[in-house]
């Protein structure tokens, strides 16, 4: 039986459609995709985002360990800032991406994907050592994403003491809608400003509810996704996996290599980005008609080249979108292959990424 959130009855009360995703049931739209995706883009949205599982990392040496376990730096992040990250296994391939949330350098706390729920928290454990505690937080938690230009200000009216001051990943512990020990993030899964909210489970229909009575348009899975992909924004088990490295998935800006000390993985990325990449996680646009799905074979000269890793119709841009794994040579900007959608060859151009013009950051 699949797992429901703390919001499940506040979904059906609003007539979600109801999928299982990552082991939970979670609405996969409520009004429908196009509106949610046009609510979010245009005005205010909200999703129910507490499937995702949080690790809490405490102790003298809670810093150092994370060090080791993430590729990016956070001796680069400030107390009070977060960090995308990801862990990686030993030759280099994605564990999962995460969110490194530093409130000192003896407390630090992670938000995994919800499939990474137990399997982040045993690797991390696994490779902690001493001096930090590795504690499974993701049954203390439910979590809101308010997403949209006017998000910010929204929120903001909520929180005590207020947020809108709060950089772009920076976070702060607060009030919010009457609810106490909220953790208030700038952050976010949408190309959009907005903020992600922490709230414990027993609050969390008390929040929904109040974002309900400003206007804010619940929207599921569906409009998540379209929206991501828009902006180029990776789903773990479809754009990355620990079959692909962090550098071949284009996040290669998460990856310090120079980090005094490495970090679990990064030998072995050291010596594939010597070598050179033999394929990239690269964005198209189909130029015929279709759609590409995850899964669907890509073909240069009608032999199978790569894999469709995600693919939409964008709102926005009315042009079907994709990812793909691709050999590197055919990556570059403007280079053409075809994708197999129900037997037919459809021709497509890699294009730049973002699709869509996302928040400057």
């Amino acid at each position: 039986m699949a797992l429901r959130t703390p919001l499940y009855d506040a979904h059906l009360a609003a007539s979600a459609r109801m999928v299982e995703f990552a082991g939970f049931d979670m609405p996969v739209q409520y009004q429908g995709v196009l509106e949610e995706h046009a609510a979010v883009r245009n005005a205010v949205g909200m999703f129910d985002v507490s499937h995702m599982g949080e690790i809490a990392l405490e102790g003298p040496r809670a810093l150092e360990t994370a060090q080791r376990l993430v590729t990016n730096d956070l001796s680069k992040c400030s107390d009070g800032q977060a960090q995308y990250s990801a862990l990686c296994n030993e030759k280099g391939g994605v564990i999962d991406d995460i969110i490194v949330y530093r409130f000192s350098p003896e407390r630090l706390f992670i938000c995994v994907n919800a499939s990474g729920r137990g399997k982040d928290f045993d690797w991390m454990r696994a490779h902690a050592g001493e001096g930090v505690a590795v504690s499974q937080r993701s049954d203390d938690w439910a979590q809101i994403a308010v997403q949209g230009p006017q998000a910010p200000k929204l929120v903001d009216s909520l929180c005590e003491p207020r947020v809108l001051d709060l950089a772009y990943y920076h976070f702060r512990e607060a009030t919010v809608a009457g609810v106490r020990g909220c953790i208030v993030a700038r952050t976010g899964y949408t190309g959009e400003d907005g903020f992600e909210v922490f709230v414990p489970p027993s609050g969390a229909r008390r929040l929904w509810d109040a974002l309900l009575e400003k206007g804010v348009v619940p929207c599921g899975l569906g409009a998540r996704d379209s929206l991501r992909l828009e902006v180029a924004y990776r789903l773990y088990g479809n754009d990355m996996d620990e079959e692909h490295t962090p550098l071949e998935a284009g996040l290669g800006w998460i990856v310090k290599l120079d980090k005094p000390g490495g970090f679990i993985g990064s030998d072995a990325l050291v010596r594939q980005k010597q070598e050179g990449l033999k394929r990239r996680l690269a964005g198209f646009k189909l130029t015929g008609k279709g759609i590409a799905r995850h899964g669907y074979p890509v073909l240069k000269e009608g032999q199978r080249a790569g894999e469709v890793t995600s693919g939409t119709m964008s709102p926005v841009l009315k042009e079907p979108i994709g990812l793909a794994y691709v050999p590197a040579a055919l990556a570059k900007e403007g280079s053409t292959f075809d994708v197999e959608i129900r037997g037919k060859a459809v021709p497509a151009k890699v294009a730049k990424t973002p699709f869509v013009e996302k928040i400057k950051s």
